[in-house]
């Protein structure tokens, strides 16, 4: 079931929660969050759809309290309030100041042949709410899974793998993603942007490298100079993959993984070399190729699978490889809250069975004394080290190269753990790095 905004709308809440249910309604049928708020607000004013989707991810980030308390306040599931139900309560959780005006405005984004009936139960239950507050959230917080936010698999890895960070872990990937910029050092400099958006009442700091970080998020649009090719948004622990990866000009560079096009773009700011990015996706693929125009970058884009060389590698060798490998992004959750819903811990080993067939396949297009990049924006040791581990097992001309030198001028805000692990921290998201090099002759 769908619950799609009336396009010619004004803005008002009622319209974001409207939206925010229909993405709240995909979760639960296992499909991405931005993506069906993408669908449901394309004819919905732009203000409508960033109210929506920070309704979203705010419920997101608690949706098993939200699926308890609905379920105890329904008397049996309805799709077709259920959703708008979990989005209003989110909201009257977090601004209790506000609450009669969400309940009516929730009450207002019901439509539909049994608009009238429903109306009428969304306004009991939601007012049964205001009134019952503290019992009915305390009834619910019952388990260390509703209390945190996650299922409960994904607290008792991240506790096994980080049994000294877990809780800081967790807590840091409830929080709203902070916002880096990098400069494009081929354009203009960092003290030079820094200067012009400081002129414009940015607030911004210096976080390394060509980082910038923001002291508050706001849209790319009101980025001086974003049009233009001057500057991208790109976290902060993902600015670390290209300095990593010391690409010098001249170099032949694979990206193996390429899409959304970050890494690639920041691979081509640093050095003039000859790059081929591929990437299963055709469109992510573009996307990428159009953001390089954005910056004025050029680079070979290729459609195709990385695990299977022999439909795309002409035969000679490439000094540099990074493979940004698919993962169950467990460092980037702050960012796509519903991911955590979406996975689930049957998943992790065809993750693992991936990760392991590009990296066998890749290696055999690295020259001897070249480098190849393993990245992932995972928490979860199965995916970091333990993959590591096991390519270097079976690999004896693979060498583990040291990544310390290349990070000394960031300004990390948590330290690299056990073999190139960086856990989430305020100013960044949670990355593992292997810097893998391959023996000469």
């Amino acid at each position: 079931m769908a619950i799609i905004v009336n396009a010619g709308t004004s803005g008002n809440l009622s319209i974001a929660l409207r939206l925010a249910a229909s993405g709240l309604l995909a979760v639960a049928d296992r499909h991405a969050l931005d993506d069906a708020l993408g669908n449901a607000g394309a004819a919905a004013l732009p203000a409508d759809r960033a109210a929506a989707q920070e309704i979203a991810y705010n419920a997101c980030r608690r949706l098993n309290l939200l699926d308890a308390l609905a379920g105890g306040l329904l008397r049996k599931p309805n799709p077709a309030i259920g959703p708008l139900a979990k989005a209003a309560l989110s909201e009257l959780i977090d601004h209790p100041d506000r609450a009669h005006m969400i309940v009516d405005q929730a009450v207002k984004a019901i439509a539909g042949v049994k608009a009238g009936a429903y109306k009428g139960t969304l306004n009991a239950i939601l007012r049964r709410f205001l009134r019952e507050r503290e019992t009915l959230l305390a009834a619910v917080q019952t388990t260390e899974a509703v209390h945190l936010g996650y299922p409960a698999w994904w607290i008792e890895r991240v506790r096994a793998a980080w049994p000294a960070h877990w809780a800081e872990v967790l807590e840091l990937g409830n929080a709203r993603a902070p916002m880096t910029l990098r400069v494009n050092l081929r354009r203009t400099s960092v003290d030079a942007y820094l200067r012009t958006i400081r002129d414009t009442g940015i607030e911004a700091d210096e976080a390394g490298g060509a980082a910038l970080h923001l002291a508050r998020p706001r849209p790319t649009r009101l980025l001086p100079g974003f049009a233009e090719g001057l500057v991208s948004v790109q976290d902060l622990g993902a600015q670390l993959a290209a300095p990593i990866l010391d690409v010098q000009p001249g170099m032949r560079v694979l990206d193996a993984c390429a899409a959304p096009g970050g890494k690639l773009a920041h691979l081509l700011e640093l050095a003039n070399c000859e790059l081929l990015a591929i990437d299963r996706d055709p469109q992510r693929l573009k996307a990428a190729s159009d953001n390089l125009e954005r910056l004025g970058l050029t680079a070979q884009t290729r459609a195709a699978d990385a695990g299977e060389p022999g439909s795309w590698w002409d035969g000679k060798p490439f000094d540099r490889i990074l493979l940004d490998a698919p993962c169950s992004a467990s460092g980037v959750i702050r960012r796509h809250p519903d991911g955590k819903w979406l996975k689930r811990e049957s998943d992790l080993p065809a993750h693992v069975r991936e990760q392991a067939r590009l990296l066998d396949a890749l290696w055999q297009g690295l020259r001897p004394g070249g480098k190849l990049l393993y990245a992932t924006c995972s928490v979860f040791p199965d995916e970091n080290q333990r993959q590591t581990a096991r390519f270097l097992s079976s690999h004896p001309d693979a060498i583990r190269l040291p990544i310390a030198p290349q990070l000394a001028p960031y300004k990390l805000a948590s330290a690299l753990h056990c073999d190139g692990q960086l856990l989430p921290g305020a100013f960044h998201d949670g990355f593992f790095y292997a810097l893998l090099g391959k023996r000469p002759g």
